[in-house]
């Protein structure tokens, strides 16, 4: 029981407490260089019309927006005919539907970066608007902080009513929270596509996805694993910075997009996914063995503060993560999920080990 305890709490102070207690560096008045924001899109007409607008409407001095077209099928390119003609520094590129030719994400986003002009790269996702017309400048800040190649942002979902939408939002919040944690702490393993920055130089130093350009996914994280160190890393946790998205509106859709994103675990290295592993078994092992000492032995007055304090400095943290990120409440989730958020994930993983090997990126 204190190996299990003494393991969960060096997680939360080594991994989680750096991002409560991260210092944000807000946009400066200096010169602001030229950016090139890239965006893959497949069938992705009604998201464009919704969000693109608000990419394109940023608050910064220069920078040209790049969607390409992966091969849709509906009138995602009648959509970008028309917003471009509104706004000029959006650059479209096409790649032409092929049905015996598969490829994920990872070729539109190779020829968007390639076709970018300007060397600080932001990525996000076509169903993404940016939480702010600051959005630009936030990570633009970050990256020349130190003088950074790589910077890793939030990707929030929008709150709405229901379970299902808490529930993801929570999930969102920890896995925000514990990869963002790891760089901070100098172990980067992980982004979110809908919201990060590198350069155009570390792209290609690093020959791009080309190592991993047969796996589906992996275009945010197994890059990340290649090409962050820490000393190029940093982080933007301004809640202005984020992008947000439209949550899965039910628990099969959320389960098949959570497979997705884990089909790439099994390329992290070692180091990685033995403490992605032990957080959540520690985890259950400590509430387990709470329960089992508090209820079938004689020493329940004893193990009964430890669980209490451990529990409290848990949810202290995750409410200074919370606040400091700007996702609200949402840390109040750790009263229903904890318990239960080991299991649906490592059942997602079992998903993936039955299921099919090839899994889409859309």
């Amino acid at each position: 029981m204190l190996l299990v305890w003494l393991w969960q709490f060096i997680f939360i102070l080594k991994r989680i407490l750096p991002v409560a207690r991260h210092k944000k560096t807000p946009p400066g008045n200096t010169d602001f260089p030229p950016v090139s924001v890239v965006i893959s899109a497949r069938n992705e007409e009604k998201n464009l019309k919704a969000f693109l607008p608000e990419v394109l409407t940023q608050d910064y001095p220069e920078y040209q927006v790049i969607v390409v077209n992966d091969g849709s099928e509906d009138e995602t390119d009648m959509a970008l005919a028309r917003i471009k003609a509104k706004y000029p520094h959006l650059y479209i590129t096409q790649i032409a539907p092929d049905k015996k030719f598969y490829h994920g994400k990872k070729l539109p986003l190779s020829i968007g970066i390639k076709a970018a002009k300007h060397d600080i790269l932001v990525l996000t996702d076509a169903d993404c608007r940016p939480a702010s017309d600051q959005w630009l400048k936030h990570m633009v800040t970050a990256l020349q902080s130190g003088n950074k190649e790589l910077v890793l942002g939030i990707g929030n979902y929008k709150k709405t009513k229901g379970l299902n939408n808490l529930w993801v939002r929570y999930d969102t919040f920890t896995i925000a929270i514990q990869y963002l944690g790891f760089a901070l702490s100098g172990k980067p393993y992980m982004a979110t596509g809908r919201n990060m920055t590198y350069t155009k130089q570390l792209f290609q130093r690093t020959a791009g996805f080309k190592t991993h350009l047969y796996i589906a996914s992996g275009d945010d994280d197994l890059f990340v694993q290649e090409a962050a160190t820490k000393t190029n890393t940093t982080v933007c946790i301004a809640p202005e910075a984020h992008t947000i998205s439209i949550a899965p509106t039910s628990f099969s859709k959320w389960k098949e997009q959570k497979m997705r994103h884990l089909s790439a675990s099994s390329h992290y290295k070692n180091s990685i996914k033995f403490s992605l592993l032990a957080e959540p078994v520690t985890r259950e092992l400590f509430w387990a063995l709470t329960l089992y000492y508090l209820f079938f032995s004689n020493f329940a007055l004893l193990i009964l503060p430890f669980s209490l304090l451990l529990f409290l400095f848990k949810l202290i943290i995750w409410k200074k993560a919370s606040d400091k990120t700007g996702m609200g409440k949402i840390f109040w989730g750790l009263l229903l999920f904890d318990v239960i958020q080991p299991f649906i994930i490592a059942f997602s993983h079992f998903g993936n080990l039955t299921g099919s090997k090839k899994r889409k990126w859309k």
